[in-house]
This record gives structure tokens, sequence and C-alpha cells, in this order.
């Protein structure tokens, strides 16, 4: 078993409160693929003018680290992550892009590893009790859980929440507005991530009014 020293612990004691930070202020964090280098700073802002102002900007896109730079460079208020970070490369290129922290879809030894060597926070995907075992003996207590709906949804975070006390997590994919209040209500639930504010069709149309009042709506909903 890999044990921390005091110095590893300390580093990764600020970058769990980093990550708590982001999570408070999002609520509701949107996971973007950027398609048209063009929709970056217009969908950014309808997004923030709905209230919406952490990002996780996934590299699923040879638009993304692009985005990344370009948001955190013209849209400096914004906070802006790197999401899909698949090895330690991925994870390199998205430090140097600008990104202010880290999400990915699962988890390997190599990866979190990586995540625990840099300075910018990691948010670790897992999708079973294992995955979170992994991280959680490199220090690790706050993941992605995904896919959320299709692990098991609410009663998954329940169940979840016995054996890992103090762990939290940000359920992404699947989450709705029929669910998202259900997801929020679970005590171990910081913020959630999704895409259904700003339908691709949206985007491309344009149609930036529509996902400022969309993001708006989200947020009301936790109100």
């Amino acid at each position: 078993m890999t044990t921390l020293d005091n110095n590893q612990q300390q580093r990764m004691a600020d970058k769990i409160a980093q990550i708590d930070r982001l999570c408070a202020r999002a609520r509701i964090m949107p996971v973007i693929t950027i398609m048209r280098e063009e929709d970056i700073l217009p969908l950014a802002d309808a997004l923030a003018a709905g209230g919406l102002t952490v990002l996780e900007i996934t590299l699923r896109s040879v638009h993304g680290l692009t985005a990344i730079r370009r948001l955190r460079e013209e849209r400096p208020e914004l906070c802006v992550g790197a999401g899909t970070v698949l090895d330690r490369q991925m994870l390199a290129a998205a430090e140097e892009a600008g990104a202010q922290f880290i999400v990915t879809p699962g988890s390997t030894a190599e990866l979190l590893q990586a995540g625990l060597e840099s300075d910018v926070p990691m948010l670790p995907g897992t999708s079973s009790a294992s995955d979170i075992m992994l991280g959680y003996a490199l220090g690790y207590r706050r993941f992605k859980l995904f896919p959320a709906e299709v692990c098991g949804g609410t009663a998954a975070l329940k169940a979840l929440g016995g054996p890992f006390n103090g762990v939290r997590f940000c359920p992404t994919g699947g989450v709705n507005p029929d669910n998202l209040q259900r997801y929020m209500a679970q005590p171990n639930v910081m913020c959630v991530g999704g895409t259904w504010m700003f339908d691709s069709e949206w985007v491309k149309n344009g149609d930036w009014a529509r996902i400022q009042q969309c993001s708006a709506k989200a947020l009301e909903l936790l109100a």
C-alpha cells in the first residue's frame, strides 16, 4: 500500500480544499465539448450570464486545449478545467494550456500518480468501489461518479456513503432537470456535471439567449 509522506499529505489536503471551493462555486458544472473554435467565447459567455462560471472543457475534440487556453486568457473571471483526461500526456498538455482543475472519466494507477505529483487538483473518475479504493490509497477523497445514472444513480451514492465516509462526488452522465434535485440532496454530492443546458443544436444555431435562460433555470432548481 502507498503511504504518503507529510508533504504529500499536505499537498493533497490543499488540493481537496481547492476542489471543494470550486464545486461550491459551481453547483452545476457544464461539461463542454467544443466542435467549432468560433463557439468558445459566446458559449462560455452565455453559460456565465446564466450563472454557470465553472466550466469543464473536455479534450474530446481538437479544440479542447485551444478553448482552455483562450478562456484562461480572455475570460480570466471564469474557472476553467480540463475533462476527459486519459493519461499523463493529456494531463501535462492540459496543465500547459492553463487548466485550473483536471477531471478524468476513470482511474488508472498511472493517472492517479500523475495527479498526485501535479500542482493542479484532480477529480478522478470512478464507477465502482474498487476505483475509489485505488484513489483513496493515494489520498484522494473527491471523485467524479461516471456515468452516474448507469452506475446506479442516487442509490449507488447512498450505498457508497457507508464504506467511504468523508468521500464526496460530482455525478456526471445522465444528470438532468428531472433528477438534479435528487442528486444534490445526497450528503456525499458536492456538485453535478451535465450538458442539458446547452443542447448541441442550440450551440450550432448560435442560440445563446436560450442557453443563458436554460442555465439560469437549472440553478433556480437548487434555490
